[in-house]
């Protein structure tokens, strides 16, 4: 399906979900024509000089007046990693691997971690890496819990563990920071392979901001003297990726629930990373024209939607690019996660994070015909 406007510099407006023309010109004053869309049907439309893809494919343009924001989609990142992940399973194989198994242990019900293992779970079906879920009751003690980690540390068919967060409010976290061997310690948490991180040595890295940077990397978006916000300070998202961007030359202020005039910094900076479990947070009047807005946020709203914590419909036409909650950083980070996966198998087999996989042999890495955004 396509719409074709023929008239050099007509303005569109273009609406993600179905509205009314009259709900259309609450968004744009003076609209030509309007291009009103549920969540997937339009495949593209064509605008003065160029094709712009619609919620498909690298990057797509939502037009909003005379701006346009990107939508960074994570699908042909997701590619790439796919290609990645396979040859790292046959280079594995070929040293004598077994095959890459990640155990995740919920503990109790909560609706975001749930979500993020049914992604797990998609994922690692395409990868051909098993997944299995361990469930313990919400009531468990610290004891419980530790034994728990202490059978999948012992469990030599297990490459990497993943205790989804957050634990009820009875069970301290340090439980695993303490507890969980190093070596499959996928999200990369204990203290081994969180000061290994800080110091720049080989560790397991923390798959959401090793997902987000690789996004940025692959959309193009510089970062050397960039400067960027990160707005939540938790140890498996915040604060490895306020680690990571500062080893990449960027700037970095990290934002939290104490943060003085949380709009005035987020309004500073060239690039806003948030990760702060509230959706909604960042909006559109808080975002300088033109600023990249990277959402990590995972939140289940009243009626069953995935939401992040960026307002996505404030920020179109403000943003230079963002991405979407689902199908932004969501499939990638579930990727990064099987490569660790792989990557500790590697760890397991020669007994050494110093030998943990990063990077694929080069006549591997050459057939993995790797898209350019």
């Amino acid at each position: 399906m396509a719409v074709v406007l023929p008239i050099a510099g007509t303005r569109v407006t273009l609406i993600r979900r179905a509205a009314s023309q009259e709900e259309v010109r609450g968004r744009s004053p003076q609209p030509i024509l309007w291009i009103t869309v549920p969540w997937r049907p339009v495949e593209s439309f064509v605008a003065p000089g160029r094709l712009l893809p619609v919620m498909h494919g690298i990057a797509s343009d939502v037009v909003y007046g005379n701006a346009a924001t990107r939508v960074l989609r994570g699908s042909a990142l997701a590619r790439r990693l796919r290609a990645e992940i396979a040859a790292a399973r046959l280079h594995l194989e070929r040293l004598g691997g077994a095959p890459p198994i990640l155990a995740t242990l919920l503990v109790g019900r909560n609706a975001p971690a749930e979500a993020y293992r049914a992604s797990i779970v998609r994922t690692f079906a395409k990868v051909d890496i098993e997944h299995r879920a361990i469930e313990l009751p919400a009531n468990i003690s610290g004891a419980g819990l530790i034994s728990a980690i202490s059978r999948l540390n012992d469990d030599l068919e297990v490459t990497g563990v993943l205790v989804l967060m957050p634990l009820p409010e009875h069970l301290a976290p340090a439980t695993i920071l303490e507890h969980l061997t190093p070596l499959k310690d996928v999200d990369g948490i204990t203290p081994t392979n969180a000061g290994r991180l800080h110091l720049g040595l080989p560790s397991l890295r923390p798959s959401t901001p090793a997902g987000g940077l690789e996004l940025l990397d692959f959309h193009q978006i510089h970062l050397p003297g960039t400067s960027i916000t990160v707005v939540g300070r938790s140890n498996v998202v915040g604060r490895p990726l306020a680690t990571l961007l500062t080893q990449r030359h960027a700037t970095v202020t990290l934002c939290h629930r104490q943060t003085v005039d949380l709009p005035a910094i987020v309004n500073a900076a060239d690039i806003v990373c948030v990760a702060a479990g509230h959706p909604g947070l960042i909006t559109g009047a808080m975002v300088k024209r033109g600023a990249t807005v990277l959402d990590f946020g995972v939140n289940v709203s009243n009626d069953g939607m995935i939401v992040g914590d960026a307002d996505f419909d404030s920020l179109l036409g403000i943003a230079g690019a963002i991405t979407p909650v689902p199908g932004g950083t969501g499939p990638v980070t579930a990727l990064m996660l099987a490569r660790n996966t792989i990557s500790a198998a590697f760890a397991g087999l020669r007994g050494s994070l110093d030998d943990v996989l990063f990077e694929l042999p080069e006549a591997m890495v050459a057939h993995l015909g790797e898209p350019s955004p």
